[in-house]
């Protein structure tokens, strides 16, 4: 583990903006100084990179995963392999929080965790229903019983009890009334969700929600929902959603290649991304197998295109767009970490976003949505959690995966070691 580090002759995009030819100096994880002219190493133990035509950005922050464990670390390991710094889970099994979290703490290889626990879910309702569509064994149907199944105030308050407990880093609600999927699952009440809301901002959290149509984005907008985890598919936007958005501030994390893998029109993209040659040596056999697939499980009357012009409204309308891919292990068409570039460039080719404004939606935004205070941008003081790409993303933003170094908290990823070689 390197204690200093020094990268210079470098273009930097800090989290907002862009720096032609700087350097950047780190110590014990963190960043030190930035620079947009050059620095001088502290002692002869500074390891120093200099990289001319290369671009030093933050760590991409994936603002919505669902993590699982195995052998092959597919979650925290891939994730930093592709320059995602930080996972943010959106629903996880309690036992699992331990190992997991550990894993991130420890291992220099793994991409720092953050998490709801378990989100505020009912008996019936999402995810369950759609689990259960695909896999109804003893084991699984036994899981899901330890889920919350909330039913009045006083289930809440303890559910928030139970968050606390847990050290959960916001509160998730579920709200699927089923509008854009080929399932029907039990919809919550909406006081019941109201009061996730409240009891959750009276104890200090942030609370985002899941919904996948127009109607349910509506009513969790209405009862104060802070974010979104997903933008619909169900129907084109309305000026009533775009100003249900704007009365309260909250952002959009739209998830639109997971919404391509619904609705199964992001095959040819998903097919793309799995054989690419620079994706390859960090994605095997499974994941390209797994990405060439589709989720399949929206309804005929749903669309991608509704999403991407959700999406181009909600920001023309100054709404915060964050990036986050809804990777997960049984999600067909999505991969940890590669997910991110492919939801990047979708922010660009079919949103209307320069690659300056996908860059921070993946980086410092998604960070000031999400509570992150000490990541997100390339600052003084700030996590050293650094990605090197070879080119200039700023202007081309599949340059984003011309990665040649990652760094959480100033160490290199081991997959990067020839860097420094």
């Amino acid at each position: 583990m390197f204690s200093t580090l020094l990268i210079k002759d470098v273009r930097i995009f800090d989290g907002e903006n862009e720096i032609p030819s700087g350097s950047i100096l780190v110590e014990n994880g963190l960043i030190k100084q930035v620079s947009e002219g050059l620095l001088d190493a502290p002692d002869a133990s500074t390891v120093v990179i200099s990289k001319p035509g290369h671009t030093l950005i933050p760590g991409i922050i994936d603002g919505h995963i669902h993590a699982h464990i195995d052998e092959q670390n597919t979650v925290l390991g891939q994730a930093l392999k592709f320059g995602v710094t930080t996972v943010c889970d959106m629903h996880q099994e309690k036992e699992n929080l331990a190992e997991i979290r550990s894993r991130a703490l420890n291992d220099p290889n793994s991409a720092d965790f953050k998490t709801s626990s378990q989100a505020a879910t009912i008996l019936g309702g999402w995810p369950a229903a759609i689990i259960t569509a695909h896999d109804k064994s003893e084991e699984t149907l036994a899981q899901i019983a330890t889920w919350p199944d909330l039913k009045s105030r006083a289930d809440v308050e303890a559910f928030i009890r139970d968050r606390i407990d847990d050290k959960a880093d916001y509160i998730k609600l579920m709200h699927e009334d089923g509008s854009s999927l080929s399932v029907k699952p039990n919809l919550p009440p909406l006081e019941l969700q109201k009061d996730v809301i409240d009891v959750a901002h009276q104890n200090g959290f942030l609370a985002v929600g899941h919904a996948t149509s127009l109607q349910g984005t509506l009513d969790l907008l209405r009862i104060g929902i802070d974010g979104l985890t997903h933008t619909f598919c169900d129907q084109p936007p309305t000026r009533e959603v775009i100003d249900a958005y704007l009365a309260t501030n909250a952002h959009c994390n739209p998830t639109l290649v997971a919404v391509a893998s619904l609705t199964t029109e992001g095959q040819q993209e998903q097919e793309r991304y799995a054989h690419d040659p620079r994706v390859s040596k960090f994605l095997g056999s499974q994941g390209t197998q797994k990405l060439c697939q589709c989720m399949a499980l929206a309804n005929d009357t749903s669309k991608v295109e509704y999403a991407y012009q959700s999406v181009r409204q909600l920001k023309a309308a100054g709404i915060d767009i964050i990036l986050g891919s809804d990777s997960a292990g049984p999600a067909r068409g999505t991969a940890f970490g590669l997910s991110a570039h492919h939801e990047l460039a979708t922010f660009v080719l079919k949103c209307g976003f320069t690659p300056k404004e996908a860059l921070r939606a993946g980086t410092s935004l998604v960070a000031r949505r999400l509570r992150l205070k000490d990541r997100g941008r390339i600052a003084a003081g700030l996590r050293a959690d650094l990605v090197l790409v070879e080119g200039n993303p700023l202007e081309d933003i599949d340059r984003t995966l011309d990665l040649r170094g990652v760094w959480k908290q100033g160490t290199l990823c081991s997959a990067y070691n020839s860097l420094v070689e």
